[in-house]
């Protein structure tokens, strides 16, 4: 099949091409050191939460778990004092521009998906397949730098989407001694998946990500100590001239979310880019996606 959208690559795709079939659950019943470890052990971000007829109740992210470690809940308190619900579903054959409109809308990062004859639970999607199949779609591409080994000339060099295009311009920073009570504040407030650490010297020397917080929380870490303790170091930032395509491949093959973004020197960082941006963009990598100027082969 082939696709020609009428407005980028995405149009005319369905929820099933990118949706995932793992569906991670547990029971409401469950404690949340459970649902720590099973984040963990499953690399997730979220886990649907059932009741006890095993029919969905809601969901449980890692926000959800760092609102209850800021507020110090027992680790052993059960998944139903957290949990967010009802969840919210799209379908298999629902078009994916949709779905992505109803995460960014409602202020989510994934929807459970519905099929079947008995309409039952059969997957999620979340931006981060969304960003993969825009990745299979760039490789299969005939202008796709990646099927040329990287080798392009200066024209298609310059069509190619740069990471200060997409990338969130908005950078906010902790210091290393603030406190992880500070810190948490500071992602509730501004909505981040993670958050700069700085030195006195403003020197960005760390991040601390909501994964780190609630790892923290499954070991008891008091949230008095400070950012330093936790955070990973150093550093994972890319050129905001970089182009997109690079800096897609960097965080699918290496499991990250976000890349912090530098002009030139690592230690000015001018903003951050997440797989959530890039999907946001519903482009591969190069501006002929987003004006339809090509045909996209769809991958197999």
């Amino acid at each position: 099949m082939a696709i020609s959208g009428k407005r980028n690559v995405l149009s005319g795709l369905k929820v099933k091409e990118a949706m995932r079939r793992q569906v991670i659950h547990l029971p409401k019943s469950a404690s949340l050191s459970q649902c720590i470890g099973t984040f963990i052990k499953f690399k997730v971000n979220a886990v649907l939460v059932t009741d006890e007829d095993e029919q969905p109740a809601g969901v449980v992210s890692k926000t959800d778990l760092m609102g209850a470690y800021y507020a110090d809940l027992p680790i052993d308190s059960p998944l139903e004092m957290i949990m967010v619900g009802p969840p919210l579903f799209c379908g298999e054959e629902d078009f994916l521009e949709d779905s992505l409109d109803i995460m960014y809308g409602s202020g989510i990062h994934r929807l459970y998906v519905r099929g079947g004859e008995e309409n039952a639970v059969t997957g999620v999607l979340a931006y981060p397949d969304i960003v993969g199949l825009l990745y299979r779609y760039c490789r299969n591409c005939k202008m796709s730098s990646y099927r040329r080994g990287g080798e392009m000339d200066f024209r298609e060099v310059m069509g190619q989407i740069r990471v200060r295009e997409v990338m969130g311009p908005s950078v906010k920073s902790h210091r290393e001694g603030e406190s992880l009570l500070e810190v948490m504040e500071g992602l509730s407030a501004h909505r981040f998946g993670a958050v700069l650490i700085r030195n006195d010297a403003e020197e960005p020397v760390g991040v601390l990500s909501k994964s780190d917080l609630i790892v923290a929380y499954k070991h008891g870490v008091s949230t008095d100590v400070p950012a330093s303790e936790v955070m990973a170091s150093p550093v994972v930032s890319c050129d905001e001239e970089e182009l997109l395509s690079g800096a897609i491949q960097r965080m699918i093959f290496t499991d990250i979310h976000r890349l912090f973004v530098h002009r030139k020197d690592p230690r000015e960082i001018t903003g951050v880019l997440s797989l959530s941006d890039a999907a946001r963009a519903r482009s591969g990598s190069c501006h002929a996606c987003v004006t339809s100027r090509i045909k996209v082969e769809q991958a197999t």
